[in-house]
């Protein structure tokens, strides 16, 4: 996922900000980290540079 990306995302349950927390980044992108939405209180994940934006009841 590009940081750039973070201008545009909100959260898909509330339309919150997100908080981004890297965990494994390249030069190019992150590859591993978590979106956090404090407003209702739910973390995506962020897994090989894609950020996993499902509600959780439909993430595998």
């Amino acid at each position: 996922m590009k940081r750039d990306l973070m201008d545009i995302l909100c959260c898909p349950m509330c339309k919150g900000d997100l908080v981004l927390e890297v965990t494994e980044e390249n030069e190019k992108e992150i590859v591993k980290g978590t979106l956090y939405c404090g407003k209702c209180k739910e973390y995506y994940p962020i897994d090989d540079g894609i950020p996993n934006m499902l509600p959780p009841e439909l993430r595998e």
